[in-house]
């Protein structure tokens, strides 16, 4: 069965730093582009970071630009978000999503003030 399954996710407080991994199985991720969403309470999914199959390029919400980095390494199969200067309007819960394999179920992150 492929799946994504994400991790990392946890409670921090702002300013603080999170690594977000999604690790693939079942099937290789590696000629697809990954994708990080995130969906806070009562709020419609937001895109947050996006990077291609090979990993040399990147795209980023604005409203994370500078703080988080989207990175890859296709051996492992697994894609990594490292979050930097958390603020509490990054509370959500973060989704890794590939769309030719799905999407996982979610890890989630809180940052308190």
């Amino acid at each position: 069965q492929v799946q994504l399954v994400e991790s990392g996710g946890g409670l921090v407080q702002a300013g603080g730093s999170l690594r977000l991994s999604c690790a693939a199985s079942g099937r290789s991720a590696s000629g697809y582009a990954m994708g990080w969403f995130r969906q806070a309470p009562g709020k419609e999914r937001e895109f947050v970071a996006t990077i291609d199959w090979s990993g040399s390029s990147t795209y980023y919400a604005d409203s994370v630009k500078g703080r988080f980095t989207i990175s890859r390494d296709n051996v492992k199969n697994t894609a990594y978000l490292q979050m930097r200067n958390l603020k509490p309007e990054d509370t959500a819960v973060y989704y890794c999503d590939v769309p030719q394999i799905g999407r996982g179920q979610g890890t989630q992150v809180t940052v308190s003030s």
